[in-house]
């Protein structure tokens, strides 16, 4: 079997590497034999910027980029090209996922200057990092209205030489006009329900009624307004009747429009990065983890809160696709596939009906081409389809005269020929690399798939990658951000620190090891630390020990991933629950005061934030199991607990082990985790007669303790409302 990135490699090259050859990004030895003079981001490129007076022309992308793949070809890979940058600019090459302080501050920088921005992102600096000029991808020559690289690097060649000054004031203010971008005035107090409801109202006006999502083409996965929207459907919310129908709308509707289109790979399961166009029909091809970590989730969620079977369906085949394709041997996470193989985006995924006639046999073949479109007209000009449900799967049953379960019990035995028959082709490209802040992100999801979908197997996997962080990429009490060819490195960024702390506690909520709470804090902890601004409040992306750049800034807009300083917030919502610590609660509520008030503006940035603050405005839930984890039957309470739609709770777990237990455990006791014998969750809470005994405290008040499954589910079932 031939990866794309194999059969790009094995290509006839330069016999020479330039300096990425020594790099661990997937996408930096990409280019290791560009005859570009490529420098990674480090001392030694910016000191030559400076000693050469040469600007630097820095070049940032990932590996699954299709453009940053056509750039490269076109571009870096042409030899004229790359003397000229080589004689008039310090070439710098960084991969967007293992510098995202760089792409955050260069890409505002790009957006500033030309009203948008995207990958591949090409910025000229002085040599005291200052931006003067940039865009995203160029072509070598000129067409389609930009202007060829080649005549592009001439003019800015030969302006640095003779308007120096003009480019240096040109610089100077779009740089102080970026560090202003940090500074706004907080509110007088949290903002209320008000802010939240607005930010949904506005929205559902861009809601497609018809197709989900929102807006038209391309069309991106909102996981977080949906996640939005499912707090605010819940029975329990605030809102009124509309409002829950509205939001129960948009999830229903998003939720099913994207599992049925060809975004959802419908044999091998997993999603791919959006859909270029408004019905999910056709995507761009990379496929992301974190798309899959917060897909898979949103998937599990919407089944406890609607009870929709297919979306178990489709949250199972996510996370066996993560598992397949993008587990490490080590029990991490690779970080996505590329859009493209053998030169051509979606070639992988693509099929001809006579192909799925010819694997399949003429009756299946022409069956199964019917219920997943493919067609000779195809979805593409070159007359290959995407394969994508034809309808939903109550109608498609209804049109075939079967029950659903029929209908899936036929497709099963031919999806699986179809997935045996597409692993012969040519694959994309694996980018090979361990990233914190993604990992923890899929620890989170699977986690919850241990939950939702009772499969032991998931539990594992979101162990095994806690641990992985643990002990490779948490070094003396500090994350690290990266991971590949066996070297961890880079300092751990908020999105790192909060996506970890998150994915502890979700374990916390499911397993009794205490090392997931004793961490938990211990990241909280360092957390507030190196990122809280002491100063006007929040967090800062970068630590206050990293590498100082043009500006610090601070991540509070959601993008494809949730916002670091959104999870940060909720994270120390949940932990001054569990610690009985209220300046965890304190800083969050500083946060909330400094951005909340920004969601009615830009309600589609904003919507995991506010999602903690419904955490914060609502009742407060806690749940509480105490078990002796050597038994078995603390599993059921388990799966019962998490059964329910309950986003605002803070659910742990309390081991009892038997007096032989704890005399062994007691020789393992540390001083670290002292503090949980004085949380005002655990303190006190005992089994019941040796059973599994759950603790439920809704609003300040708390019940009785609970033995009975029966009782415990009334009791759930009353706080979530259904």
């Amino acid at each position: 079997m031939t990866t794309a990135k194999e059969a790009r490699t094995s290509k006839t090259r330069p016999s020479k590497a330039n300096r990425l050859i020594a790099e661990t990004s997937p996408y930096l030895l990409q280019h290791a034999y560009n005859p570009v003079d490529w420098h990674a981001w480090g001392p030694e490129a910016l000191k030559k910027s400076k000693s050469s007076d040469k600007p630097i022309l820095l070049s940032i992308g990932y590996s699954a980029c299709h453009w940053c793949h056509v750039m490269e070809k076109e571009s870096f890979e042409n030899k004229e090209i790359a003397e000229f940058m080589n004689e008039h600019f310090v070439p710098v090459k960084v991969d967007r996922e293992e510098r995202p302080d760089l792409d955050e501050i260069y890409m505002k920088s790009v957006q500033l200057m030309t009203g948008h921005g995207g990958w591949p992102m090409t910025v000229f600096l002085t040599p005291d990092l200052k931006p003067f000029f940039g865009g995203t991808y160029y072509p070598p020559e000129d067409r389609h209205g930009l202007p060829g690289f080649k005549r592009l690097l001439t003019v800015l060649a030969q302006t640095w030489r003779e308007q120096r000054d003009k480019l240096n004031t040109s610089a100077d203010e779009l740089t102080n006009y970026m560090s202003l971008i940090n500074e706004l005035e907080p509110s007088e107090s949290v903002p209320d329900y008000k802010v939240i409801e607005t930010c949904l109202e506005k929205m559902s006006k861009h809601f497609d009624q018809t197709y989900g999502g929102f807006g038209g083409a391309p069309k991106f996965p909102q996981t977080f307004t949906l996640s939005l929207a499912m707090h605010y459907a819940a029975p329990g919310s605030p809102a009124d009747e509309e409002m829950r129908e509205t939001c129960l709308e948009i999830v229903r509707t998003t939720l099913d429009r994207m599992a049925y289109g060809g975004m959802n790979d419908q044999i091998g399961g997993g999603f791919a990065r959006y859909s270029v166009d408004r019905y999910w029909r056709v995507p761009h091809f990379e496929k992301m983890l974190y798309d899959n970590a917060t897909l898979s989730r949103a998937y599990l969620e919407g089944y406890q809160l609607v009870g929709r079977k297919y979306w178990l369906d489709v949250a199972r085949e996510t996370l066996d696709f993560v598992v397949r394709e993008l587990r490490t041997e080590e029990g991490a996470f690779y970080s996505s596939l590329d859009a493209d193989s053998e030169g051509e985006e979606g070639k992988f995924y693509a099929w001809r009906p006579e192909e799925i006639v010819e694997i399949l046999g003429q009756a299946d073949g022409n069956w199964l081409n019917e219920v997943y479109s493919v067609s000779k007209i195809g979805s593409f000009e070159h007359g290959t389809s995407v394969l994508m449900l034809a309808g939903s799967p109550e109608a498609l049953a209804e049109k075939y005269k079967i029950t659903e379960d029929a209908l899936w019990e036929r497709l099963l035995p031919l999806r699986q020929k179809l997935l045996a028959a597409r692993a012969g082709r040519t694959r994309p490209g694996r980018d090979e690399k361990v990233l914190t802040s993604w990992n923890s992100l899929m620890i989170s999801s699977f986690v919850d798939g241990y939950c939702v979908l009772k499969d032991d197997s998931y539990l594992k996997v979101a162990c095994d990658a806690a641990n992985f962080i643990l002990n490779t990429l948490c070094v003396k009490g500090r994350l690290l951000r990266t991971w590949g060819k066996g070297k961890a490195k880079l300092n751990g960024y908020l999105d790192d620190y909060s996506y970890f702390l998150q994915a502890l506690l979700d374990l916390a909520s499911v397993d009794f090891n205490p090392l997931w709470l004793i961490k938990a804090k211990e990241i909280g902890d360092t957390m507030i630390k190196h990122f809280w601004d002491e100063t006007a409040g929040g967090f800062f992306y970068t630590s206050d020990d990293h590498e100082v750049l043009i500006n610090r800034t601070k991540s509070f807009y959601d993008s494809s991933t949730p916002s670091g300083t959104s999870v940060a917030t909720d994270t120390l919502l949940r932990l001054s629950e569990i610690t009985g610590v209220d300046t965890y609660r304190s800083k969050a509520e500083q946060v909330f005061k400094l951005y909340a008030q920004h969601g009615e503006k830009a309600p589609d940035q904003f919507a995991n934030l506010l999602c903690s603050l419904d955490r914060f405005l609502s009742p407060k839930t806690e749940i509480v199991l105490v078990a002796d984890s050597d038994r078995k039957d603390w599993r059921d309470f388990v799966h019962l607990i998490h059964s329910y739609y309950l986003p605002n709770s803070t659910i742990i777990f309390k081991d009892a082990p038997s007096e032989s237990a704890k005399a062994k455990e007691k020789k393992k006791s540390t001083k670290a985790s002292s503090w949980l014998a004085d949380s005002p969750l655990l303190n006190g809470r005992t089994v019941i007669g040796s059973k599994p005994t759950v603790y439920i405290c809704n609003n300040f008040t708390c019940d009785k303790p609970l033995t009975d499954l029966a009782e415990i589910a009334m009791k759930l079932k009353m706080l979530s409302g259904q």
